[in-house]
């Protein structure tokens, strides 16, 4: 075998068996090395930023990574964005970026790159293979490396001589996942004698502990003690919807955030981050809580959240037994008349199917999606975790992919969609079940609010131009068409619910664009 055989079997024998994939010549060699292993699935990507967005969508649904491959530094650097978002949200990511054969980098050739400086930022590990002899074993450390809990970026440099040069070196065995570690004891206890000590405290939960069983143990911690849940404002997955625990988020707007934790004493963190603002704001406070509001970080990311919930429900003396409240099941009249951003959320509530996966990167237009379908059919919600618009139509797709059983809804913002609208083709190519509302508000609104809120004033003509997208207008039932995928426009809540019905009856992707 050569150098890309070794690495195709090895990251076969570590469980990763997705590559997401937009290659180059110094790549080819390790494509022919895919086209001899049928057990790797390879998904194209027309534009890098898809090709990561869509490993960051399949790792979150599937809970094991994805490989993807780029090529050389500029490939890398048009998929860093979505690394970033992946990063954020603690995903298992395997990046295998090709490189120029060691003996041409003397060369200086057009595509000769820094490729470790360019990935070290948005990857906890980066290593090359700098030979076939090396690359099984550097493949297994990657592999472990992002299985590493609760989820890490591994950056593997592979030298196209690396890949092409023949090896008889054994296959390197790959390490089991790591088990999360359990917290200790004595933080367990603190813990509890805070909540014990009463005042108005919050259990602040994210990564792991949004799955439906820690959050049905934090239920019962709510119940029996009366502390707030509440989870970060972005989140990689939470389980949702009727028969879960219901969980509030942390409001985007820094107003809005720091008047729901107004009078927060305590706020313990069970994977979570403490609330900041996602910009600073002339005369806001960075910090959500209040100045005296005592942090406790009670359990890491990567720690055992279940084992660390049910170990403090024990301390506090609440009964295994005990029944947390949960969301009861609300299908809301549908919608009629004029179509607004809230009259899609509650077709959405109204029409989701059980089991569904929400990908949500509707941003301004739908901040309130989340509170309409708490009590929606039991789902999976997704989320933009690290603030680089571009995430979610290639996050939907590679959900599909993880949980082809399922139907996807992706509700994407217009702006924000044209940053990786090649996700539609892709979906397309892959006859995934994927049904993408695209909030078509022709603007970037998001940055109308940010404008007011950072206090420069509302738009004149020139800020305008930069914040309006109707000149030429999007036409999102043309662009997806011209992907292969099958479209509608909504003006009106009866078309909306029409052809949002049509489309779930069926498998395949829909885009209807709900002109608001």
């Amino acid at each position: 075998m050569n150098g890309a055989d070794a690495l195709c079997d090895t990251l076969l024998a570590g469980g990763v068996d997705v590559c997401f994939a937009n290659p180059g010549t110094s790549e080819m060699h390790f494509v022919a090395a895919l086209d001899r292993k049928p057990q790797m699935r390879c998904v194209l990507g027309l534009f890098e930023g898809v090709v990561t967005g869509a490993a960051d969508g399949y790792a979150r649904m599937a809970d094991k990574p994805a490989a993807t491959l780029l090529h050389t530094g500029p490939g890398l650097a048009n998929g860093l964005a979505n690394i970033h978002n992946a990063k954020r949200g603690n995903t298992p990511m395997i990046n295998v970026v090709g490189d120029h054969a060691t003996y041409h980098l003397a060369y200086d050739a057009p595509l000769t790159t820094d490729i470790e400086s360019l990935a070290r930022p948005m990857s906890h590990w980066v290593k090359s293979a700098p030979t076939a002899d090396a690359v099984s074993a550097v493949a297994a450390e990657a592999i472990a490396e992002a299985r590493t809990p609760p989820g890490r970026i591994a950056t593997l440099i592979l030298p196209a001589d690396a890949a092409w040069n023949e090896t008889r070196a054994p296959l390197s065995n790959v390490p089991p996942p790591a088990a999360r570690p359990a917290v200790s004891q004595e933080a367990i206890r603190d813990a509890a004698r805070k909540i014990r000590a009463g005042g108005a405290t919050t259990l602040m939960l994210s990564g792991a502990a949004l799955r439906e069983k820690p959050l049905a143990v934090a239920g019962r911690i709510a119940a029996a003690t009366g502390v707030r849940l509440l989870s970060q404002q972005s989140n990689a997955r939470l389980e949702h919807g009727a028969g879960r625990t219901p969980i509030a988020r942390v409001p985007y707007p820094v107003d809005q955030a720091i008047a729901m934790l107004a009078d927060v004493q305590r706020m313990i963190l069970v994977g979570a981050k403490a609330p900041v603002g996602f910009f600073a704001y002339p005369g806001k406070p960075s910090a959500m809580t209040p100045a005296d509001c005592e942090i406790t970080r009670l359990a890491e990311p990567g720690d055992d959240l279940l084992g660390c919930l049910e170990a403090l429900a024990d301390e506090l003396g609440i009964s295994r037994t005990t029944q947390a409240p949960v969301a009861q099941l609300q299908r809301p009249e549908l919608p009629t008349g004029r179509l607004t951003p809230d009259a899609i959320a509650t077709a959405v509530a109204a029409l989701m199917p059980d089991n569904a996966i929400v990908c949500d990167e509707s941003v301004t237009s739908g901040r309130q999606l989340f509170r309409f379908i708490g009590a929606a059919a039991p789902h999976d919600y997704i989320q933009l975790t690290g603030g680089a618009i571009g995430s979610g139509l290639p996050m939907a797709a590679g959900a599909a992919i993880a949980c082809p059983d399922r139907k996807v809804l992706s509700l994407q913002a217009d702006g924000s969609a044209m940053y990786t609208l090649q996700a539609l083709w892709t979906m397309a190519r892959e006859d995934l079940d994927v049904l993408t509302i695209i909030f078509s508000n022709r603007s970037y609104a998001i940055l109308r609010g940010e404008l007011r809120q950072v206090g420069a004033g509302e738009p004149g003509r020139n800020a305008q131009r930069m914040l309006d997208l109707d000149n030429p207008a999007l036409d999102w039932t043309a662009l997806a068409k011209g992907s292969g995928v099958e479209a509608a426009r909504a003006t009106d809540c009866e078309t909306l619910v029409a052809h949002m019905k049509a489309a779930l009856s069926r498998r395949g992707p829909f885009l209807i664009e709900a002109a608001i």
